[in-house]
């Protein structure tokens, strides 16, 4: 999303991947490259140019490029799978791969968007999008922003669209929204399937509503109508802007989260970063780029209390067996926490350090609580089989009684 005020723009995005597949915040310097150099990306290799910029990023553990990320100049993108009818190309770059090439290499929104285009039509995209899943790969649309405005840029194959943000606010999901554009080259089996539409019925109307950082906090943390996810047998709870993996045709799950204040007078921004997967569950912090933090290992796809990421999945996974109940517990310090940070932003290492004592001491809460698990069968046995799959032990109180709540799918239904 991004919304467009009269004192700047302020952006934001939540990344919605495999339930397994951690994300860390990565801290890029500039970099000066000598005459011939190459970078090498996800799948392949190109030139390099002569000076890259300073970047925070939100990146998938085994990719070189980006779900999120900005730079020093104030430039933020996001970028979104879309599903289309063009071919799938050989291993070329992966839209994550391009997001970050931008961010190095333009020091504005449209100036960014230059550099997509033209890598995409010398280079094209394609490759697998997924560690879990090898053979999914998809294309791309973008979001890119500055202090200015923000640019729409959907793709399918190598052929691209621009639209530039108009109005209040705009989002984008993951499906083709330009109008020709989408009309040409979408799937429209495979972006029903992915819920965009209805994602974006939320997510459009909120940008356009918000009026401060916290608002879009909200918007990332929303289940639709309600506290509980709505859990479909087909694709779990993704027809909301918090997603919840527990599909069993599909199945994502919001893996990090992501808010940029481009008002802010500060040189590139001030950004808000869960680095944790599921928001609803999150703290967002402050960073700042070129001021890292040392957030613990950085995680892969095995469970390691040593990395920010998997350290949160206690608390993640515990908290959703009954999250409205959970909330009930800690979500008012956390909000007494945010509003806190928000009138008057700490350090970063400040911040995730009492991120990090908040979240130990509401797990241990939680897991002395036990709650029942309201979740549908469907979803407990992913959950279940994702635990085995990383190595991590549950939490020891999901063996208790199960108890479903009001208009939570039963095992056959469909919310």
């Amino acid at each position: 999303m991004v919304t467009l005020t009269d004192d700047g723009v302020m952006f934001a995005k939540n990344s919605d991947r495999d339930a397994n597949e951690s994300q860390f915040i990565d801290w890029v310097p500039a970099a000066d490259h000598p005459p011939g150099a190459r970078v090498r990306c996800t799948w392949i290799q190109i030139e390099q140019v002569a000076h890259t910029h300073a970047l925070v990023l939100s990146r998938p553990w085994w990719m070189w490029g980006a779900e999120i990320g900005a730079n020093e100049h104030g430039v933020v993108i996001g970028n979104e799978a879309v599903f289309t009818t063009a071919a799938q190309g050989d291993p070329a770059l992966l839209g994550m791969d391009l997001l970050r090439l931008a961010l190095e290499r333009a020091c504005r929104a449209d100036e960014a968007v230059d550099v997509i285009v033209r890598l995409l039509e010398r280079h094209g995209q394609g490759g697998s999008c997924s560690h879990e899943h090898p053979d999914f790969s998809y294309h791309n649309s973008f979001l890119v922003a500055d202090t200015h405005g923000a640019i729409v840029l959907e793709t399918a194959g190598r052929e691209w669209a621009t639209e530039r943000v108009g109005g209040r606010g705009r989002s984008i999901s993951n499906g083709l929204t330009i109008p020709g554009f989408a009309q040409a080259h979408a799937d429209r089996l495979k972006s029903r399937v992915a819920a965009c539409t209805a994602r974006r019925a939320i997510t459009s109307s909120g940008a356009v509503a918000a009026r401060c950082p916290a608002d879009l906090m909200a918007i990332l943390r929303s289940h639709g109508e309600s506290v509980q996810p709505s859990y479909s047998l087909v694709n779990g709870a993704m027809s909301a802007p918090c997603m919840h993996a527990g599909g069993l045709v599909t199945s994502s799950q919001t893996t990090a989260s992501w808010v940029s204040d481009l008002r802010s007078t500060l040189t590139g921004g001030l950004h808000w970063v869960t680095g944790t997967s599921a928001p609803c569950t999150s703290i967002f912090k402050p960073v700042r780029v070129g001021d890292p933090v040392d957030t613990g290992s950085r995680p892969g796809d095995h469970a390691d209390t040593g990395s920010l990421w998997w350290r949160h999945e206690d608390l993640h996974r515990t908290a959703m067996r009954d999250l409205a109940g959970s909330v009930a517990r800690f979500g008012h310090a956390r909000h007494r926490t945010e509003r806190a940070w928000l009138a008057s932003p700490p350090t970063s290492i400040d911040a995730f350090d009492q991120a990090s004592r908040l979240e130990e001491m509401w797990r241990d809460d939680l897991t002395s609580a036990a709650l029942p698990d309201r979740r549908p069968l469907q979803v407990r046995r992913y959950w279940a089989r994702q635990d085995r799959v990383a190595g991590r032990r549950p939490d020891p109180s999901s063996a208790r009684s199960v108890v479903p709540s009001p208009g939570t799918a039963r095992r056959g239904e469909l919310t």
